[in-house]
Protein backbone atom coordinates (compact mmCIF):
# COMPACT_ATOMS: atom_id res chain seq x y z
CA UNK A 1 0.00 0.00 0.00
CA UNK A 2 1.27 3.53 -0.78
CA UNK A 3 2.43 5.62 2.12
CA UNK A 4 -0.05 8.23 3.22
CA UNK A 5 1.09 11.51 4.65
CA UNK A 6 -0.43 12.53 7.93
CA UNK A 7 -3.12 15.23 7.46
CA UNK A 8 -1.19 17.54 9.79
CA UNK A 9 1.61 17.72 7.19
CA UNK A 10 -0.73 19.82 5.05
CA UNK A 11 -0.31 22.60 7.63
CA UNK A 12 3.17 23.20 6.21
CA UNK A 13 1.56 24.32 2.96
CA UNK A 14 -0.50 27.06 4.60
CA UNK A 15 2.26 29.66 5.27
CA UNK A 16 3.66 29.12 1.78
CA UNK A 17 0.19 29.63 0.35
CA UNK A 18 0.05 33.11 1.86
CA UNK A 19 3.55 33.80 0.54
CA UNK A 20 2.44 32.75 -2.95
CA UNK A 21 -0.62 34.98 -2.60
CA UNK A 22 1.73 37.88 -1.87
CA UNK A 23 3.66 37.16 -5.08
CA UNK A 24 0.38 36.99 -7.01
CA UNK A 25 -0.67 40.37 -5.59
CA UNK A 26 2.68 41.82 -6.62
CA UNK A 27 2.34 40.51 -10.18
CA UNK A 28 -1.20 41.88 -10.41
CA UNK A 29 0.11 45.22 -9.17
CA UNK A 30 2.74 45.31 -11.91
CA UNK A 31 0.20 44.44 -14.60
CA UNK A 32 -2.12 47.14 -13.29
CA UNK A 33 0.67 49.72 -13.30
CA UNK A 34 1.60 48.90 -16.88
CA UNK A 35 -2.05 49.26 -17.94
CA UNK A 36 -2.32 52.65 -16.21
CA UNK A 37 -4.45 51.55 -13.23
CA UNK A 38 -2.16 53.21 -10.69
CA UNK A 39 -4.57 53.27 -7.76
CA UNK A 40 -5.34 49.58 -8.17
CA UNK A 41 -1.62 48.80 -8.40
CA UNK A 42 -0.96 50.72 -5.18
CA UNK A 43 -3.73 48.97 -3.25
CA UNK A 44 -2.49 45.59 -4.44
CA UNK A 45 0.90 46.31 -2.88
CA UNK A 46 -0.91 46.92 0.41
CA UNK A 47 -2.77 43.63 -0.04
CA UNK A 48 0.59 41.92 -0.56
CA UNK A 49 1.75 43.38 2.77
CA UNK A 50 -1.27 41.79 4.44
CA UNK A 51 -0.33 38.38 3.05
CA UNK A 52 3.30 38.96 4.04
CA UNK A 53 2.20 39.52 7.63
CA UNK A 54 -0.01 36.45 7.62
CA UNK A 55 2.53 33.94 6.33
CA UNK A 56 5.02 34.54 9.14
CA UNK A 57 2.40 34.58 11.87
CA UNK A 58 0.73 31.42 10.59
CA UNK A 59 4.13 29.69 10.44
CA UNK A 60 4.86 30.64 14.05
CA UNK A 61 1.41 29.70 15.30
CA UNK A 62 1.52 26.29 13.60
CA UNK A 63 5.22 25.77 14.37
CA UNK A 64 5.95 25.23 10.67
CA UNK A 65 8.86 27.64 10.24
CA UNK A 66 11.45 26.32 7.80
CA UNK A 67 14.50 27.50 5.86
CA UNK A 68 12.55 26.98 2.64
CA UNK A 69 9.82 29.27 3.95
CA UNK A 70 12.36 31.97 4.83
CA UNK A 71 13.94 31.89 1.37
CA UNK A 72 10.55 31.74 -0.37
CA UNK A 73 9.38 34.72 1.65
CA UNK A 74 12.44 36.76 0.65
CA UNK A 75 11.89 36.02 -3.03
CA UNK A 76 8.25 37.01 -2.64
CA UNK A 77 9.26 40.26 -0.95
CA UNK A 78 11.58 41.33 -3.76
CA UNK A 79 8.73 40.83 -6.24
CA UNK A 80 5.87 42.39 -4.26
CA UNK A 81 7.82 45.08 -2.38
CA UNK A 82 10.79 45.68 -4.66
CA UNK A 83 9.89 45.34 -8.32
CA UNK A 84 6.16 46.14 -8.01
CA UNK A 85 6.52 49.56 -6.29
CA UNK A 86 9.50 50.44 -8.51
CA UNK A 87 7.46 49.74 -11.64
CA UNK A 88 4.48 51.61 -10.20
CA UNK A 89 6.51 54.75 -9.54
CA UNK A 90 8.29 54.56 -12.89
CA UNK A 91 5.10 54.19 -14.92
CA UNK A 92 3.28 56.84 -12.87
CA UNK A 93 5.91 59.58 -12.70
CA UNK A 94 9.43 58.24 -13.30
CA UNK A 95 8.99 57.97 -17.04
CA UNK A 96 8.60 61.77 -17.19
CA UNK A 97 12.12 62.20 -15.79
CA UNK A 98 13.96 59.93 -18.22
CA UNK A 99 17.07 58.26 -16.89
CA UNK A 100 16.56 59.76 -13.43
CA UNK A 101 13.32 57.82 -13.13
CA UNK A 102 15.08 54.63 -14.22
CA UNK A 103 17.90 55.14 -11.70
CA UNK A 104 15.53 55.81 -8.80
CA UNK A 105 13.41 52.73 -9.56
CA UNK A 106 16.47 50.52 -10.00
CA UNK A 107 18.03 51.89 -6.81
CA UNK A 108 14.93 50.98 -4.83
CA UNK A 109 15.00 47.38 -6.07
CA UNK A 110 18.77 46.98 -5.52
CA UNK A 111 18.70 48.42 -2.01
CA UNK A 112 15.61 46.36 -1.23
CA UNK A 113 17.47 43.20 -2.25
CA UNK A 114 20.43 44.22 -0.06
CA UNK A 115 18.04 44.82 2.85
CA UNK A 116 16.51 41.35 2.48
CA UNK A 117 19.89 39.63 2.15
CA UNK A 118 21.21 41.38 5.26
CA UNK A 119 18.04 40.54 7.17
CA UNK A 120 18.34 36.82 6.34
CA UNK A 121 22.01 36.72 7.31
CA UNK A 122 21.61 38.60 10.57
CA UNK A 123 18.42 37.00 11.91
CA UNK A 124 18.99 33.35 10.94
CA UNK A 125 16.30 31.34 12.72
CA UNK A 126 15.38 33.93 15.34
CA UNK A 127 12.86 36.77 15.12
CA UNK A 128 14.34 40.19 15.85
CA UNK A 129 13.00 42.50 18.52
CA UNK A 130 14.07 45.44 16.35
CA UNK A 131 14.77 45.88 12.66
CA UNK A 132 18.15 47.19 11.48
CA UNK A 133 17.12 49.42 8.62
CA UNK A 134 13.63 50.15 7.36
CA UNK A 135 11.73 46.93 6.45
CA UNK A 136 11.14 46.66 2.71
CA UNK A 137 7.33 46.09 3.05
CA UNK A 138 7.04 49.37 4.95
CA UNK A 139 9.08 51.22 2.33
CA UNK A 140 7.01 49.72 -0.50
CA UNK A 141 3.65 50.53 1.06
CA UNK A 142 4.78 54.09 1.87
CA UNK A 143 5.73 54.63 -1.79
CA UNK A 144 2.40 53.17 -2.90
CA UNK A 145 0.58 55.49 -0.49
CA UNK A 146 2.37 58.50 -2.00
CA UNK A 147 1.02 57.51 -5.40
CA UNK A 148 -2.44 57.11 -3.89
CA UNK A 149 -2.23 60.58 -2.32
CA UNK A 150 -1.23 62.17 -5.61
CA UNK A 151 -4.01 60.43 -7.54
CA UNK A 152 -6.55 61.09 -4.80
CA UNK A 153 -6.06 64.85 -4.62
CA UNK A 154 -5.38 65.35 -8.31
CA UNK A 155 -3.45 68.14 -9.97
CA UNK A 156 -0.25 67.11 -8.17
CA UNK A 157 1.44 65.35 -11.09
CA UNK A 158 3.83 68.31 -11.69
CA UNK A 159 5.17 67.63 -8.18
CA UNK A 160 5.89 64.01 -9.04
CA UNK A 161 9.58 64.53 -8.36
CA UNK A 162 8.63 64.55 -4.66
CA UNK A 163 7.74 60.86 -4.94
CA UNK A 164 11.12 60.14 -6.52
CA UNK A 165 12.91 61.99 -3.72
CA UNK A 166 10.94 60.12 -1.05
CA UNK A 167 11.64 56.85 -2.82
CA UNK A 168 15.39 57.50 -2.68
CA UNK A 169 15.05 58.45 1.00
CA UNK A 170 13.30 55.21 2.03
CA UNK A 171 15.71 53.20 -0.13
CA UNK A 172 18.62 54.66 1.84
CA UNK A 173 16.82 53.97 5.11
CA UNK A 174 16.46 50.32 4.11
CA UNK A 175 20.24 49.84 3.98
CA UNK A 176 20.98 52.08 6.94
CA UNK A 177 21.81 50.97 10.50
CA UNK A 178 18.88 52.90 11.93
CA UNK A 179 16.75 50.78 14.25
CA UNK A 180 13.00 50.37 13.87
CA UNK A 181 10.64 48.62 16.30
CA UNK A 182 9.41 45.17 15.39
CA UNK A 183 5.83 44.26 16.22
CA UNK A 184 6.43 40.54 15.79
CA UNK A 185 7.19 40.06 19.49
CA UNK A 186 4.99 42.28 21.63
CA UNK A 187 4.84 41.52 25.33
CA UNK A 188 1.55 42.99 26.49
CA UNK A 189 2.56 42.49 30.12
CA UNK A 190 5.57 44.76 29.66
CA UNK A 191 3.71 47.74 28.22
CA UNK A 192 1.01 50.12 29.29
CA UNK A 193 -2.05 48.30 27.99
CA UNK A 194 -4.47 51.23 28.37
CA UNK A 195 -2.19 53.66 26.58
CA UNK A 196 -1.60 51.18 23.77
CA UNK A 197 -5.32 50.49 23.43
CA UNK A 198 -6.06 54.22 23.15
CA UNK A 199 -3.36 54.61 20.48
CA UNK A 200 -4.75 51.68 18.47
CA UNK A 201 -8.31 53.01 18.67
CA UNK A 202 -7.16 56.48 17.60
CA UNK A 203 -5.23 55.03 14.65
CA UNK A 204 -8.19 52.88 13.60
CA UNK A 205 -10.57 55.86 13.70
CA UNK A 206 -8.13 57.97 11.70
CA UNK A 207 -7.88 55.31 8.99
CA UNK A 208 -11.67 54.88 9.00
CA UNK A 209 -12.29 58.62 8.50
CA UNK A 210 -9.46 59.26 6.05
CA UNK A 211 -8.19 55.91 4.69
CA UNK A 212 -5.45 57.12 2.37
CA UNK A 213 -4.30 60.10 4.44
CA UNK A 214 -4.57 58.06 7.64
CA UNK A 215 -2.43 55.20 6.34
CA UNK A 216 0.09 57.65 4.88
CA UNK A 217 0.35 59.49 8.20
CA UNK A 218 0.83 56.29 10.21
CA UNK A 219 3.49 54.90 7.89
CA UNK A 220 5.17 58.29 7.67
CA UNK A 221 5.39 58.54 11.46
CA UNK A 222 6.86 55.05 11.68
CA UNK A 223 9.49 55.91 9.06
CA UNK A 224 10.39 59.16 10.83
CA UNK A 225 10.62 57.39 14.18
CA UNK A 226 13.91 55.72 13.26
CA UNK A 227 15.91 58.85 12.30
CA UNK A 228 14.40 60.90 15.13
CA UNK A 229 15.27 58.19 17.66
CA UNK A 230 18.81 58.08 16.30
CA UNK A 231 19.16 61.86 16.58
CA UNK A 232 18.09 61.72 20.24
CA UNK A 233 19.90 58.62 21.49
CA UNK A 234 23.16 58.66 19.50
CA UNK A 235 24.42 61.94 21.09
CA UNK A 236 23.49 60.55 24.51
CA UNK A 237 25.50 57.42 23.81
CA UNK A 238 28.56 59.43 22.79
CA UNK A 239 28.32 61.50 25.96
CA UNK A 240 28.21 58.32 28.04
CA UNK A 241 31.28 56.93 26.26
CA UNK A 242 33.24 60.09 26.98
CA UNK A 243 32.54 59.82 30.72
Amino acid sequence: MPNRRHPSSLIYILPNFFTAAGIFSGVLSMLSAVSGSYEKAAWLIMVAMLFDGLDGRVARLTNTCSKFGVEFDSLADIVAFGVAPALLVYTYVGVDYGRYGVVVSALFVIFGAIRLARFNVMTAQTEPSVFIGLPIPTAAVFVALMVLLFTHFGGMKPLGYVILILMVAVALLMVSNIRYPSFKKIDLHAMHVTRSFVAIVFAALLVFLYPIVGFALLFGLYILYGPLRALIYVPRRFRRLKK
